[in-house]
C-alpha cells in the first residue's frame, strides 16, 4: 500500500486524520508576533490562541512547503521503495505544488524508479481535505496509485468550493482576492460570496447585505450546482463554530441533508492568515465548481 501526502493547508478535522493509516500531511509554516511556527494539524487550542492574536491586532505572515522539506518527505518512503501520491494546496494561491515537482524531480535524477504521482488540487482548506479524503478511501478500498491520482485529475472540477469572509482587509492584504471583490468589501454590511474557481483562484461571485443572508447564500449554492446532499459535506471555519454551524443547520433544514455526514474543521493559520477571522467555508461534490 502506498501513502497519501498532503500539506496542511487541507485543514482536516484532527478525527478523521487518525481514521487512516499511511497518511502524512507535510506542514506549511506561519509567522505571528515574531515568532515562526509550523501549521498545527490536531491542536484546536493553538489553532484559537492564534485568531485570538490576529484579533488583538498581530500581523501574520506565511511561507510555502520548500523544496528540501517535500525531499525530505518524499526520501524516506522511496528509499523504502515505497510509492507515494501527494494532493498540494492550489498552485494558484500557493509555490507549495512548485515546490513539490521541484523535489520529485531531483529525487528522480538520483531514484529513476522512485514513484512519485502529484496533483495540483486547485483547491483550499477542506475542499483540498475532502479530496484527499476521496484518494485515501479509493488506495484503503484497492485502487492503484496511477489510477488514484487520475480518478482524482478527473474529477477535481466536480468540488465545490464556497465561501464568506467577515472582513476583507486579510485578503486584500496578501493580494489574495479580485479588485472587485475589494470593492464589495468597502460597502457598509455587504459581505461577499466568494468561490475557488476552476483553475484555483479567489474570485467574487456575489454580494448580499448582512453576515446571515452570506452563510445562507453559500448554503444555496448546493442546490444551485446539484450538489449530492446525501454524501459528506464539509465545513471550514476561522474561529466562528456557531456561523458554520449555522450553515450546518441550514443545509439540514433546506435538503435534508444527514447532520452526521457534515463535518466541521478550522481554518487553519496558513489560509487564516489571509482569509482572516470569521471567514466560513462550504465544500461539496456537484456538477461543477459554479
Amino acid at each position: 500500500m502506498y501513502t497519501v501526502m498532503t500539506d496542511s493547508c487541507c485543514d482536516l478535522n484532527p478525527a478523521i486524520v487518525k481514521r487512516y493509516a499511511q497518511f502524512e500531511i507535510v506542514p506549511l509554516h506561519y509567522t505571528i508576533a515574531g515568532e515562526t511556527k509550523p501549521q498545527p494539524v490536531d491542536d484546536e487550542e493553538a489553532v484559537r490562541a492564534y485568531y485570538a492574536k490576529l484579533r488583538a491586532g498581530e500581523m501574520s505572515s506565511t511561507s510555502q512547503v520548500p523544496p528540501a522539506q517535500w525531499q525530505e518527505a518524499f526520501l524516506t518512503h522511496v528509499k523504502k521503495g515505497e510509492a507515494v501520491l501527494c494532493l498540494a494546496f492550489a498552485s494558484a494561491l500557493s509555490g507549495t505544488y512548485g515546490s513539490a515537482c521541484v523535489a520529485r524531480d531531483m529525487i528522480l535524477e538520483e531514484y529513476p524508479d522512485a514513484v512519485i504521482e502529484l496533483v495540483d488540487t486547485m483547491a483550499a482548506s477542506a475542499g483540498q481535505g475532502m479530496m484527499v479524503c476521496d484518494v485515501l478511501d479509493n488506495r484503503d478500498a484497492g485502487m492503484e496509485i496511477h489510477e488514484n491520482a487520475a480518478w482524482i485529475r478527473a474529477r477535481i472540477q466536480r468540488y465545490a468550493h464556497w465561501f464568506t469572509v467577515d472582513d476583507l482587509h486579510f485578503l486584500k492584504r496578501g493580494s489574495r482576492c479580485s479588485p472587485s471583490a475589494a470593492f464589495f468589501g468597502s460597502m457598509l454590511s455587504i459581505k461577499p460570496v466568494l468561490h475557488v474557481d476552476e483553475g484555483g483562484k479567489l474570485i467574487a461571485r456575489s454580494k448580499v447585505r448582512g453576515r446571515r443572508q452570506a452563510l445562507r447564500a453559500i448554503a444555496q449554492k448546493v442546490a444551485e450546482l446539484e450538489g449530492d446532499t446525501k454524501d459528506t459535506i464539509f465545513i471550514s471555519h476561522a474561529d466562528c463554530e456557531q456561523d458554520a454551524l449555522y450553515v450546518k443547520q441550514a443545509l439540514v433544514e433546506m435538503y435534508g441533508c444527514d447532520p452526521e455526514k457534515i463535518v466541521l474543521s478550522y481554518v487553519g493559520p496558513v489560509i487564516g492568515s489571509h482569509a482572516g477571522p470569521g471567514t466560513v467555508a462550504l465544500f461539496f461534490r456537484g456538477k461543477d465548481r459554479g
